[in-house]
């Protein structure tokens, strides 16, 4: 693993810095302590202690994500985060000279990705309890690193070692996210607005978005950060059914609703299929 990233890990057990080992064709990371967590084969490192509460995105959801964003639907919100980490004090104290930027729920690393091909002097630790997601993280670019965490628990890096946070459709720890982020570095929040995906929530029978979603955001902070600036992306998407389909195997709604049935309402959709994609995005400074 890097050293620019490994230096800024901690133990998730004991807190203590971590070292790389080999043995063979093994590797892991160990603290002086002598916790060790293995690095897969894929590349990415196990840094839960204990078990997780649940294992996130699935192979079929996280395959679905990948496609979709492949094809460009989602470069907008790539784009503000670049443009908004850009804009952001970086190289802030505690940092060194190469800032870190977590992306807490990442997915498979293509916005994380996207902001470091920004910021060609920063490196990128992408976090997500989802195997099957860490798998194509890890490869999301050379100067990014994956680790399995769960974002609801004590986050495994150290205090004050990150200059810009991602969070993107994720859960929000705020707590945790003031711990480990430099006094003057940067939150960077993406919700999905009110209309968001709004011409599919009847015609399939998808998730609404909570009208208080705002509120429910600033109160998952906790008070630990305060709100710099807010402002939205929109695009209009022309879909064919099968994009649509994978654009809802791709998110919450693929737990909730029936294949069959999902399929069959797909089909009977006209295409191009009209979409509206519309996401909030929040810059957020600690308090």
């Amino acid at each position: 693993m890097d050293t620019r990233i490994l230096d800024r890990l901690r133990c998730p057990v004991c807190g203590q810095p971590l070292a790389e080992v080999t043995a063979g064709t093994a590797r892991a990371l160990r603290c002086p302590r002598r916790h060790s967590f293995d690095v897969a084969r894929q590349g990415y490192v196990n840094l839960l202690a204990g078990r997780a509460p649940h294992a996130g995105d699935t192979a079929e959801m996280v395959a679905a994500r990948a496609d979709f964003l492949a094809a460009g639907h989602y470069d907008l919100i790539s784009a503000a985060l670049a443009t908004a980490a850009e804009a952001a004090t970086v190289a802030v104290s505690g940092s060194g000279a190469y800032p870190l930027v977590v992306d807490a729920g990442a997915g498979t690393g293509r916005h994380l990705a996207a902001v470091l091909a920004a910021l060609p002097d920063a490196v990128g630790l992408a976090l997500d309890v989802s195997k099957p997601a860490l798998r194509r993280a890890a490869r999301a670019h050379p100067r990014a690193a994956a680790a399995l965490a769960d974002t609801w628990r004590r986050l495994p890096l150290a205090d004050a070692s990150t200059a810009v946070l991602l969070n993107v459709f994720a859960p929000r720890n705020g707590a945790e996210f003031h711990r480990i982020l430099d006094p003057a570095g940067t939150l960077l929040v993406v919700t999905p607005a009110e209309d968001h995906l709004a011409e599919l929530v009847d015609a399939l029978g998808l998730l609404r978005v909570d009208p208080a979603k705002a509120d429910r955001v600033a109160e998952s902070l906790g008070g630990h950060f305060a709100a710099e600036s807010a402002s939205e992306r929109r695009r209009e998407l022309a879909l064919t059914g099968a994009e649509v389909a994978t654009l809802v195997g791709m998110g919450p709604s693929a737990w909730h609703t029936d294949p069959a049935g999902l399929a069959a309402r797909v089909t009977a959709l006209p295409e191009p299929v009209r979409v509206t994609v519309a996401v909030r995005l929040g810059v957020y400074r600690p308090r």
